[in-house]
């Protein structure tokens, strides 16, 4: 939270390490470490944009940024919502603070509580799984029965160097759960859908 407070909104270049499938981190961007890289915001932004979600849940929201570029792509629809939790009662209140000061506030549902006790109504047209890492397997098998068959699961952190959250999604695809996506980003990317349902 501090490297971000230092950074003042200001671009920075991505300083991960590199990796075989991203061996040039310094061509993209970030605000800080926690918060998706520039251009996965832009991606996140531009595909609420392009499938038109009702409903998007997002864990993990840090100081709400990631939250604040998807309620970007709701309010340019027209429609939809995100519910957004972040378990740090401290981080938790700077991002309040952040969405509260947006203009974007109608379209954010913002939570203090962990995405394994998180009560979700309806059906979820795009999840971002971006918290705790060890957590987001079973994260995304909770509320994989809610998701729609056409919709998204987007996994963050998911480079070969950070491996869990790869490796958790790899093994979702083995049991048969999950068709997986890796982009081949600084942090690394999962872009998929569930088997299930799906035509």
């Amino acid at each position: 939270m501090m490297q971000a407070e230092r950074a003042a909104g200001a671009l920075l270049p991505e300083y991960h390490r590199a990796t075989p499938e991203c061996p040039h981190p310094e061509r993209w961007s970030m605000y800080d470490s926690m918060t998706a890289e520039v251009e996965v915001l832009e991606f996140l932004r531009t595909l609420i944009t392009t499938v038109k979600p009702e409903l998007v849940v997002e864990t993990g929201a840090f100081l709400g940024v990631s939250t604040l570029w998807i309620a970007e792509g709701l309010k340019r629809n027209g429609f939809g919502k995100i519910i957004s939790c972040e378990l740090d009662p401290v981080v938790f209140a700077k991002a309040q603070e952040k969405i509260a000061a947006s203009g974007l506030s109608e379209w954010i549902e913002l939570r203090n509580e962990s995405s394994l006790e998180m009560k979700i109504d309806g059906v979820i047209d795009l999840l971002f799984s971006d918290s705790d890492m060890p957590i987001r397997e079973p994260e995304v098998k909770r509320f994989l029965p809610q998701i729609n068959p056409q919709g998204l699961i987007l996994m963050h952190d998911a480079s070969s160097h950070l491996k869990i959250v790869r490796e958790a999604a790899l093994k979702m695809e083995a049991e048969g759960l999950l068709s997986v996506v890796l982009l081949p980003t600084p942090r690394g990317l999962v872009v998929a859908q569930k088997r299930e349902g799906r035509r």
